[in-house]
């Protein structure tokens, strides 16, 4: 189409500029920003990515508990209690009846001649006469055996049947705790003045 059949009428865009360019397909200068920011944006997807795919991995476990660096308190396990020092008591040789001591003496070394008296000191009706008849059983002389029930006391703040013994019937103690299966016996001064060797309170 030729200028002289244009039916419009002249504007701008129909001015010539140097160089002959055409007209009204410059563009301004793009500024900073709008060059920058593609670059920056495709920055940031791919680091949100990036963690997304990292937390994603280690099964969002806490980064403390997963170095193994996590709280003393839960990690720490109680001290292990220390054993006792505390000396073992030693045998008594009281005639309390608060201290009894374990049978020590060796029953094999026992006089099955001496004395022993067996007494009912609250067990059941005729115990005295059973335990009276297991040590005659062991051995011992029956003729030196004295069976009767504890007219004096002699068996109060005993709970379980004790083996009463003098100075050095430790052995004989021994053989008649073995006899009747008492688990207690305690060296006696009393008995020791006694015409007995070994004095059996039954409980």
């Amino acid at each position: 189409m030729t200028k002289s059949g244009y039916p419009y009428p002249p504007d701008e865009f129909d001015v010539a500029v140097p160089g002959g360019a055409p007209v009204g397909v410059h563009r301004a200068p793009r500024s900073g920003w709008s060059s920058a920011w593609p670059f920056l944006l495709v920055a940031v997807v791919c680091a949100a990515v990036a963690w997304g795919g990292i937390t994603l991995l280690s099964g969002g476990d806490d980064p403390a508990e997963a170095s193994g660096n996590g709280s003393p308190s839960a990690s720490a396990e109680a001290p292990a209690a220390s054993p006792s020092t505390s000396p073992s008591p030693s045998p008594s040789t009281s005639t309390s009846p608060s201290t009894p001591t374990g049978v020590t003496g060796n029953p094999a070394e026992a006089d099955l001649t001496a004395a022993v008296q067996v007494l009912n000191s609250g067990g059941p009706a005729g115990s005295a006469q059973t335990a009276a008849d297991a040590v005659v059983a062991a051995g011992f002389d029956v003729s030196n055996l004295a069976v009767g029930n504890d007219e004096t006391g002699a068996g109060e703040g005993y709970t379980e049947t004790t083996v009463l013994y003098g100075a050095e019937r430790a052995d004989t103690a021994a053989a008649v705790a073995e006899a009747i299966g008492a688990t207690n016996a305690v060296e006696s001064a009393d008995v020791t003045a006694s015409a007995y060797a070994v004095i059996v309170l039954i409980k």
